[in-house]
């Protein structure tokens, strides 16, 4: 059984996605693309995230073949021509895509890459303001398998990224509903949450933030004064969050306590987000760590996109 509790605080509803504190683009919006359809659905979030956010788009695609197909492959110089002809065509329909969802006005760089693509990412993940990749390529099996460029990015890059399954929440009714973050109560989950103000804010939706007590499910705790701890953490949970709810007055706000295990919560609260935001390691992590096991957890399972945020 798990229990929650909810409290909704609206100072003033979500007016546009232009209201409130001013925000600077810090770098452009990057976007592997392969041709697939998941890749599709990365760049029609890529782009409206860019748009929203005042910042650049640059879509890349990789004609470079791994040295296990042959020697010299990798080398620019010598790829087939109906490799380029095949990756214009790809960065052709991505940049429609883009154009469609972010407007005229979106300042789009489409490139064909020369590089394997997951080393030119992590490059460029030095300088980018995201990166965004599709949960798998067109060498996944499995609806379920993370693909290799999407795992990589997740455990190496040094900017937020954010991997999309089966649809970039761009339609008019999933871009209604609100940014879904999680917080442990410790400094680990403090950049994941200036990201998802921010990505509400832009949006103008609602920012849930969902604060999991406890990784042990199924004990009856009431004997413990579950009523206390609820509100202590509640309290915890409003002052962690105090100094983003300040930068952001009118940006409404909904905190939950909830028992039960992370992963699992943010995952049955993703049901009705259009983003789930999280931080590279949790309570357990440390400084070596690549990637905590619910952020792990959550990447292979949520169907909205999912911005994971290292430190």
């Amino acid at each position: 059984m798990t229990t929650e509790e909810s409290v909704t605080e609206k100072s003033a509803p979500a007016k546009s996605a232009r209201t409130g504190q001013p925000e600077t683009a810090k770098g452009p919006i990057v976007v592997a693309v392969d041709g697939s359809p998941t890749s599709l659905q990365a760049v029609a979030w890529a782009a409206r995230d860019a748009a929203l956010g005042g910042s650049s788009l640059q879509i890349v695609h990789s004609i470079a073949i791994p040295a296990s197909f042959g020697p010299g492959l990798a080398a620019g110089t010598a790829q087939p021509d109906w490799l380029r002809t095949d990756g214009e065509q790809i960065l052709t329909r991505a940049t429609q895509v883009a154009r469609d969802i972010g407007g005229p006005d979106l300042d789009i760089d489409a490139e064909l890459g020369l590089e394997l693509i997951i080393g030119d990412m992590l490059v460029r993940s030095e300088t980018a303001g995201a990166l965004v990749a599709g949960s798998r390529g067109r060498g996944a099996l499995q609806r379920g398998l993370l693909g290799s460029v999407s795992s990589a990015l997740v455990h190496h890059a040094k900017c937020p990224v954010v991997i999309v399954k089966s649809h970039s929440a761009t339609d008019p009714v999933t871009a209604q509903r609100p940014v879904l973050v999680g917080v442990d109560g410790t400094e680990n989950s403090e950049p994941a949450v200036d990201a998802a103000f921010a990505e509400a804010h832009r949006r103008g939706v609602e920012l849930v933030a969902l604060h999991s007590w406890s990784d042990t499910t199924g004990l009856d705790i009431s004997m413990f004064g579950w009523d206390t701890i609820v509100r202590a953490e509640h309290a915890m949970l409003a002052e962690r969050l105090t100094p983003w709810r300040e930068r952001y007055p009118e940006l409404p706000v909904t905190l939950q306590v909830v028992r039960d295990n992370p992963a699992k919560s943010l995952l049955e609260h993703s049901d009705s987000a259009q983003l789930v935001v999280v931080g590279s390691r949790g309570r357990g992590g440390f400084a070596g760590m690549l990637l905590g096991s619910t952020s792990a957890a959550l990447i292979g399972s949520v169907e909205c996109p999912i911005m994971v945020v290292r430190r």
